[in-house]
């Protein structure tokens, strides 16, 4: 019997933790505070920030909201920046990605203060995550982490194959994942454009881990019988149905769930995860710029 994994359940349980977090701020007079910035008329990003900001105003955090005409030139986001990294009442900034062209996308991960940078992209958090010292953990690889906690899928000493070295969930889902202590402890293999035989790697895996972006990449024939599946991916294509398109992985659901023992759906899956954690990152680094006890890992 393969087990669905549930992200919106498992992201709703960790959300009730967060808010006596939250409300240990606000009896120390402190509303956590969220940043988001867009600049984009992306209707896909201007959907990820209202959900983000939404999130925010349903456990008690004060989301911010910043827009910067896309065709602005690249110093009008760093002067929105430098507001935000010099305000108070921000805890946490998130730029949203992708960034127009004319913006060198770098530059802004390293201009956001350290300390305030919640997606932990900037490069200070992304070497303090390398060495075993997060202050952040990158939002999407620490839900992945939570998922397999709650479904009881043990880490250690498990052989797990991640499809994808992004820098946004490939290189920290293994950082993450091969660092000593509960959640860690696994032998990882990434794995990428270039691999050669990629089903004879997931075929090996105990735990395979796919965030590339291409619908269907991995299916039911390149996996064995009783891995843990997560997907990552989320991608459109066309469907026969009112809005002309459905939600799929980057994983054939149909015939994975054959073979997994769990398995995430899209939606549904690792994306009701990912505002969680980032709400998390939130509510800490509300707690340490603040220097009041967070008690949240």
């Amino acid at each position: 019997m393969t087990t669905i994994i549930d992200g919106n359940a498992i992201g709703d349980r960790i959300r009730s933790e967060l808010e006596g977090e939250v409300e240990r701020l606000h009896d120390a007079g402190v509303i956590p505070g969220l940043a988001t910035v867009l600049m984009s008329d992306d209707p896909a990003s201007e959907t990820y920030v209202s959900m983000k900001q939404r999130a925010c105003e349903n456990i008690g955090i004060n989301g911010i909201h910043r827009e910067i005409e896309p065709d602005a030139p690249e110093d009008a986001l760093f002067d929105e920046l430098d507001d935000l990294n010099a305000d108070p009442s921000v805890h946490g900034i998130l730029v949203q990605m992708p960034v127009p062209d004319q913006v060198d996308t770098d530059a802004v991960l390293e201009y956001v203060d350290p300390a305030k940078d919640v997606d932990g992209f900037h490069p200070a958090n992304v070497g303090r995550l390398v060495a075993g010292r997060a202050r952040f953990k990158p939002a999407t690889p620490h839900g992945v982490q939570r998922l397999l906690q709650a479904s009881d899928v043990e880490t250690e000493g498990a052989d797990v194959v991640i499809v994808g070295r992004s820098d946004i969930v490939g290189k920290p889902m293994a950082n993450l994942l091969i660092q000593k202590g509960p959640l860690g402890n696994a032998t990882v293999t990434v794995c990428h454009s270039r691999t050669k035989d990629l089903a004879a790697k997931t075929k090996q895996a105990d735990i395979v881990i796919v965030a590339v972006g291409y619908p269907g990449i991995v299916d039911g024939s390149m996996l064995r019988d009783g891995v843990v599946v997560i997907d990552v991916g989320v991608n459109r294509v066309e469907a026969n149905n009112e809005r002309g398109y459905k939600l799929v992985g980057d994983v054939d659901f149909e015939s994975a769930k054959e073979k997994a023992s769990a398995i995430t759906p899209v939606p549904g899956g690792v994306g009701p995860m990912t505002i969680t954690m980032l709400l998390w990152n939130t509510v800490k680094a509300a707690g340490h710029l603040e220097d009041i006890e967070i008690e949240l890992p």
